[in-house]
């Protein structure tokens, strides 16, 4: 006998909304499972549950989908804002389905991200496991030594932090600002940032350039470009786009 799952995930995977947003929708009375209107999230449902939302049935999970997106300054990463700034997703474009995002850039960061539409997707693509190198183009005020650059090649602790081997170069030093090109793989929580101010160099741009095979390349600032099927395949593996599917329709 088939075990099921709660209602908001089976929403949630189907692309429509959050958890949450289901939990909502169902205090709302727009949830109906084999033609009962529910009236509590605590339902379990199987593949064979007729499922609808204001009437119109709920398809099952999409196929996994992957997008590249140009973050610009002023956005957070988050879904929600408690102090109201601007979120990416509410920047997205129209007919964008519901998407997360695979690791985060900070409010005044920019350049590329990845979104997709499977979590466990996004899970895997962020574990330092997987191996994959997000290179950054960074701009500070201060005078850069190349030296103490080279020294970040057999990590570095900061304020009790390990951070991993970084490559970063110096690209130009312009008077009392300077270009530096950072590499990592772990990725940890503004991990540039703070080794840039070890060092006393303060931050006044901060670009990814590139996260795991995907570039941001020519993409405008603000534009959303989807990975075709044929490319995310080659870059991510079809046993790991399937293990990925199969966890979201388990």
């Amino acid at each position: 006998m088939e075990k099921g799952e709660r209602i908001a995930k089976r929403l949630a995977r189907a692309g429509l909304c959050s958890r949450r947003e289901a939990e909502r929708w169902i205090g709302e009375g727009r949830v109906a499972v084999d033609g009962k209107v529910l009236t509590t999230p605590a339902v379990l449902v199987t593949a064979e549950s007729r499922i609808t939302v204001d009437g119109k049935p709920v398809a099952g999970p999409e196929k996994t989908r992957l997008w590249r997106y140009h973050k610009p300054r002023g956005f957070v990463t988050t879904e929600r804002d408690p102090q109201e700034r601007p979120t990416i997703f509410a920047a997205l474009p129209p007919g964008m389905p519901r998407v997360v995002k695979v690791g985060r850039l900070d409010l005044n960061s920019e350049g590329l991200m990845l979104l997709t539409n499977d979590g466990a997707l996004a899970r895997h693509l962020e574990l330092p496991a997987t191996g994959w190198v997000r290179r950054y183009r960074v701009r500070v005020h201060g005078i850069v030594d190349p030296k103490r650059l080279a020294t970040l090649e057999n990590g570095i602790t900061i304020a009790g932090i390990e951070y991993g081997p970084v490559e970063a170069a110096l690209e130009r030093q312009q008077g009392a600002n300077a270009w530096i090109t950072f590499a990592l793989r772990e990725g940890k929580n503004r991990e540039v940032r703070r080794i840039c101010e070890h060092f006393g160099w303060q931050v006044s741009r901060l670009i990814r350039l590139s996260y795991g095979p995907f570039q941001l390349g020519s993409l405008a600032r603000g534009a959303v470009e989807e990975v075709p099927g044929k490319v995310l395949r080659e870059q991510v593996g079809t046993a790991v786009l399937g293990d990925a599917h199969r966890r979201r329709t388990a």
